[in-house]
């Protein structure tokens, strides 16, 4: 017999989750449990036997849901969706999912090569596609896009971007989490790890160059500097990769550094980003600052994986010594906004906000900075870089 909570279950959208890191444990599965009528935690895939034993016993997924591959998950029946959360390249395991009829929620870095992001163009399948640039569902990212359009006029031409990064170690950041780890291991110190199909692809987008720079390349402008990109596309409404004129990496011999580009926008927007690894800061911060003529437009971001922390927006206006300061304090959710709206493209069909066209560009734009880091040494780009400019 069908019961209303019967009929809410059939509705439910089942989805699988790819890699049991951080990101998962901290953020997606939480706000997955929180939205039952919407969906259903199906089925679960990493390489750590232990923690698909503790996480699946902690969500309630079943043995025979719980995958050491993302292929073997990928084959699974009556799946409508994928958070595919592993790290490194997700172009592959992307299009395999695609190919399976999945909808795809793909966390950054949706590709290391532009071949990826252009086989998944060629697809077909690219609108069932929602890249994870969850910034640009917060809403005060939405009110700076607003205010960027609408007084226009008023604040006058868009002078300058100003970028800036504070990032303690992930330890730091994830205390309150609790964590489960395979084998108990942390490594505060390493954003991405690598391997043999990585450093292919790595060497695939800078050539000779990636002994020089892919570390850089794939380390830490892949794996977080993609996501202030995305916030200069959202507020400011442009499209294309950025120029680079300059770009400086130090204390020489640490890892993570401080990193510091300098470029413009399509546009020619003067465009300044600094991302800082500061092992011993009390908190990250980030703020993103639009300075036109007339005012400028803030934005400071909280830790991304404090749920429910205030994004704060702050629109500086005036004349004459007669200052203005409008701010817009918001608390809600981003990345379940973001859950939110890769539901609607799987019941709607609502065209994802963010896709495939958005990690080609910014994958462009971090071999731009990888190219330009090396070029400071002698060294010879290769690969595709040599062909993405400056």
């Amino acid at each position: 017999m069908t019961t209303d909570h019967g009929a809410r279950a059939a509705r439910r959208i089942r989805v699988g989750i790819a890699g049991l890191g951080a990101v998962a444990q901290a953020v997606h599965l939480p706000l997955l449990a929180r939205l039952p009528d919407v969906f259903e935690i199906a089925a679960l895939a990493d390489l750590s036997p232990s923690l698909l034993a503790t996480i699946g016993d902690r969500y309630g997924v079943s043995a025979d849901a719980r995958f050491g591959t993302v292929d073997a998950l990928i084959a699974m029946d009556e799946l409508d969706g994928l958070l595919l959360l592993t790290s490194g390249s997700h172009g592959g395991s992307a299009l395999a999912a695609l190919d399976r009829g999945l909808a795809v929620l793909c966390e950054k870095p949706l590709a290391t090569t532009v071949a990826e992001a252009d086989r998944l163009l060629e697809s077909g399948a690219a609108d069932r596609l929602l890249l994870g640039y969850m910034k640009v569902f917060d809403p005060a990212v939405e009110e700076a896009r607003r205010v960027m359009v609408e007084e226009s006029a008023a604040l006058g031409e868009l002078r300058t971007i100003d970028v800036t990064v504070l990032h303690p170690t992930s330890d730091d950041q994830l205390g309150f989490a609790r964590l489960v780890r395979p084998g108990g291991a942390s490594d505060p110190k390493r954003l991405v790890r690598p391997g043999p199909e990585r450093d292919r692809l790595v060497e695939a987008a800078l050539g000779s160059a990636a002994g020089t720079a892919g570390q850089l390349y794939e380390g830490l402008l892949l794996a977080s500097l993609v996501h202030e990109l995305s916030v200069i596309r959202a507020v400011t409404g442009e499209t294309g990769p950025l120029s680079i004129d300059h770009v400086d990496m130090w204390p020489e011999g640490e890892w993570p550094p401080s990193v510091l580009v300098v470029g413009r926008t399509a546009s020619g927007v003067r465009t300044t980003i600094g991302w800082h690894f500061l092992d011993a800061y009390p908190a990250y911060r980030e703020d993103v600052r639009f300075h036109r003529r007339g005012g400028s437009i803030e934005l400071t971001f909280p830790s991304p994986y404090r749920l429910h922390q205030p994004t704060i927006l702050a629109v500086s206006t005036g004349a004459n010594e007669t200052r203005r300061r409008t701010i817009l304090d918001s608390i809600e959710e981003a990345f379940e906004r973001e859950l939110l709206a890769f539901a609607a493209m799987i019941r709607d069909g609502t065209p994802p906000r963010t896709g495939v066209a958005d990690g080609r560009t910014d994958t462009i734009t971090c071999q731009r900075i990888a190219a330009s880091w090396a070029g400071r040494f002698g060294v010879e780009v290769g690969g595709e870089a040599a062909a993405a400019g400056r």
